[in-house]
């Protein structure tokens, strides 16, 4: 993990670049947002393959299911609570029942749109991507994370959302890195305790892994990087060995990743859990680490959950 900070966001307009200059058929769809999504970035190397269709987002998901429908590989903008919330009958029923090749890629999802406040910061983005049928979820935890989901969702046929958020975040993973579908990655090995982790809380995961280690407790930490297929085999493994988890994530403990976790480890392997995440509240406004840590997202919280269910293992 290095210094460095970036914006996973940052990595849209640039990458699409990359794919079609790899010859990829690429298309982008934006809600008059080119400018906050990046994708400005994109039209302005490639004019004839952005189209901005003005505030109007349920047209954004048909216009770019269209696309698709001739061959391109279509990827659409705006914010996350505009381009999942406002869309969802598109998304759902032009889509995905039509499994077409639509890439969901909004961003500023999360607490991460900071000031904006509650009403533009959505926190059920993944329940809502992750219970339809044909979707894939991608939750990548920094720029080169972003990366490779948007390249990944290029090469995967079907719908595939790919969760960007606005804040700067701490680069996890080293430049170039490539990342797989339906794959989980262990990033720090331990014993006591498993960390399952998505997004932003990657970093912050991290984090308590070395407050935990202070403390004497061995913690692995895995990030989630796909949602939906979830590495079962991955999380089972861990958890296997260290006979507790934490999930953790910027999003509603609500049939997001955590909900996705508990669903597994229900059917397979009961153990001593705490999903990190909004409990059913909506945001506020305020700087991003200061809703972090308000909304109890942060490495202190991680930190304190991973002592608890540890407690309630040896009990």
């Amino acid at each position: 993990m290095s210094n460095e900070k970036k914006a996973t966001r940052a990595a849209y307009g640039a990458t699409l670049i990359e794919l079609a200059q790899a010859g990829l058929p690429v298309v982008a769809v934006d809600a008059d947002l080119t400018g906050s999504t990046t994708t400005k970035k994109f039209g302005d190397v490639y004019p004839d393959r952005l189209f901005n269709v003005g505030i109007a987002e349920q047209n954004m998901i048909d216009v770019a299911a269209g696309l698709s429908l001739t061959g391109n590989i279509a990827y659409t903008g705006s914010f996350a609570v505009f381009g999942t919330g406002r869309v969802y009958d598109q998304i759902r029923n032009t889509v995905c029942y039509s499994n077409l090749n639509v890439k969901i890629a909004p961003t500023h999802a999360g607490v991460s749109v900071g000031p904006d406040g509650g009403s533009h910061q959505m926190i059920e983005d993944i329940a809502l991507m992750r219970v339809l049928p044909n979707m894939k979820v991608l939750v990548p935890a920094d720029y080169e994370a972003a990366r490779a989901a948007l390249k990944v969702a290029a090469e995967t046929p079907g719908p595939v959302y790919i969760r960007m958020g606005r804040a700067s975040v701490p680069c996890v993973y080293e430049e170039g890195k490539e990342l797989e579908m339906g794959r989980a990655y262990v990033l720090r090995e331990g014993t006591d305790v498993t960390i399952v982790a998505c997004g932003v809380e990657i970093n912050e995961a991290l984090i308590a892994a070395d407050q935990l280690a202070e403390a004497g407790i061995s913690a692995e930490v895995i990030d989630a990087f796909c949602v939906k297929p979830l590495d079962e085999q991955t999380i089972l493994a861990s958890v296997a060995k260290t006979g507790c988890v934490v999930t953790a994530e910027e999003h509603s403990v609500i049939g997001g990743l955590g909900g996705a976790v508990a669903e597994l480890l229900a059917e397979t392997t009961p153990v001593p859990m705490y999903r990190i995440g909004m409990r059913d509240v909506f945001g506020t406004s305020g700087e991003f680490e200061e809703l972090m840590a308000a909304f109890k997202l942060d490495a202190a919280a991680i930190t304190e959950a991973a002592k608890s269910v540890i407690s309630r293992k040896n009990a």
